[in-house]
């Protein structure tokens, strides 16, 4: 059974945390299953994501930053995701062209339409079936991810750097986008407890599942992905 979920959210959402007990929980399911990240997800990406990430590429404009978050995107789409598609797996993203339009559309202020042009030919079309959307409150979101940096729990990088004017934009942009698409878009209170957030998840999940009405896949892995993705025990963090 082949779809496309993502998970978005403003930083210190939680997503990744939701995302990977998903991934596992499906896993236990019976469930053919593959878990990337963005920026990176195959070995071109992950250099991509250095650059993006590094705290002293403090010149790096919007527009390369546009730029290389798209290279990264469709080279993780053309040789990861649409092979996993295509052999009948669920693919789990945590983040993918939505965080484009929200931090370097709505946060950055770049013209929304020619990032939806530059997608399109990034990703070749391709769009999710779910996004999942973590929501917190700019503030207390900033505070989760500088209390995690603090204590080694992740990185902190450059986007991390941004003023606090900017991760307003940022939220106010993904919950337009989630309002002028509500099919898609599952919106979830992220201060909710973790425990209640993942069986939300999963009952959105079974749902989305139920409709496409067919079993778990157990098809050839795609070459690719095993190469890039299995080996590494299926997921990234």
């Amino acid at each position: 059974m082949s779809g496309f979920i993502t998970f978005e959210g403003p930083d210190g959402s939680g997503k990744t945390t939701q995302i990977l007990a998903l991934h596992e929980r499906l896993v236990r399911e019976g469930f053919e299953v593959l878990c990337v990240r963005e920026p990176g997800g195959t070995a071109i990406g992950d250099q991509i994501r250095l650059i993006l990430h590094d705290t002293r590429n403090v010149e790096l404009r919007p527009h390369a930053e546009l730029l290389l978050y798209s290279a990264s995107r469709a080279q993780l789409v053309g040789q990861v995701i649409r092979p996993a598609l295509e052999s009948g797996w669920l693919v789990l993203c945590d983040r993918f062209a939505e965080s484009t339009l929200a931090y370097q559309g709505y946060g950055r202020g770049l013209d929304l339409q020619a990032l939806k042009a530059i997608t399109q030919f990034a990703t070749g079309g391709l769009r999710p079936d779910l996004i999942v959307y973590l929501d917190i409150a700019t503030e207390d979101g900033l505070l989760r991810r500088q209390s995690s940096a603090r204590a080694g729990q992740g990185e902190w990088n450059r986007m991390d750097q941004q003023d606090l004017e900017f991760y307003r934009r940022v939220r106010a942009g993904y919950l337009e986008m989630a309002a002028q698409d509500p099919q898609r878009w599952f919106l979830l209170d992220a201060t909710l407890p973790i425990a209640s957030i993942q069986a939300s998840i999963w009952e959105k999940v079974v749902l989305f599942l139920r409709q496409q009405g067919k079993p778990a896949s157990k098809g050839a892995t795609p070459r690719d992905v095993a190469d890039q993705e299995i080996g590494r025990g299926g997921q990234h963090t």
